[in-house]
């Protein structure tokens, strides 16, 4: 059957051939081969054109091989280009230099810091032990002034009295030089019992140490009403904490 039909298609093809010259019958047998040439499969139509080949392309992962591609290319570019490749490499190397350098930088102005300070506690508190020994002897002029009785003190200065008065001048010559000295190197007391613009001082536990707690009518709770030992600063800091008895009238 397909041998017929190759033959047909054969003596239609010499049909056309021999009617090239004739107009009116062309069309006719054109049409005739096509009708046969369309019962027949492509691969035996030997005078039809053969269809296109046609490419088909996957659309999965288009991003990840675009991205695959440039990593590539970008791979194959720093292979190639020696020259940026150790571009980069420098940059890297200056880039953690620099780094390094900063924190050298404020490694050493923290140092600085540092010792400055140190350097200032050492001098301003230098004589923070030689002070603290000093305390005691400073408390024993209080207590042998307060000995005397107010209404000796107060007496009029007679042959009689004339020497224990001279004793206690001393006394106090000697306590006052002796404070003076030691505020010139920082070291300063304060009286808690002493009175700020007409008011009683508020008990303050960074400068004060209470020992006993009593009813006061004419005060209120918390304010210093007596002071068993003075405190001491120095520079500052307090070196020793004033003893003293505060108001409780709750």
């Amino acid at each position: 059957m397909f041998q017929r039909t190759i033959f047909r298609q054969a003596q239609a093809a010499r049909s056309v051939l021999a009617a090239s010259t004739s107009t009116s019958a062309a069309p006719l047998a054109l049409r005739r081969t096509t009708r046969l040439q369309s019962q027949l499969p492509w691969a035996m139509r030997p005078f039809a054109p053969q269809p296109a080949a046609r490419r088909l392309y996957s659309t999965e992962n288009n991003g990840e091989n675009k991205e695959a591609a440039k990593e590539g290319e970008a791979a194959e570019n720093a292979e190639e280009d020696p020259v940026r490749k150790e571009l980069e490499e420098k940059e890297k190397e200056i880039t953690e230099l620099k780094d390094k350098y900063l924190r050298s930088v404020a490694e050493f102005r923290n140092l600085q810091e540092r010792t400055k300070r140190d350097m200032d506690a050492a001098r301003n508190f230098a004589i923070q032990r030689f002070a603290k020994d000093l305390l005691e002897s400073i408390d024993n002029f209080d207590r042998a002034l307060l000995a005397v009785p107010a209404e000796k003190l107060s007496a009029e200065r007679t042959d009689a009295n004339k020497e224990l008065l001279d004793l206690v001048d001393g006394l106090k010559m000697t306590e006052r030089t002796l404070m003076n000295t030691l505020q010139k190197h920082g070291l300063e007391r304060f009286d808690p019992s002493e009175q700020v613009e007409g008011k009683a001082q508020k008990f303050d536990p960074n400068l004060h140490e209470a020992t006993f707690m009593a009813p006061s009518p004419n005060m209120e709770d918390g304010d210093v009403m007596h002071t068993q030992s003075k405190g001491f600063r120095l520079n500052g800091r307090v070196v020793r904490a004033a003893k003293v008895g505060v108001v409780k009238n709750a």
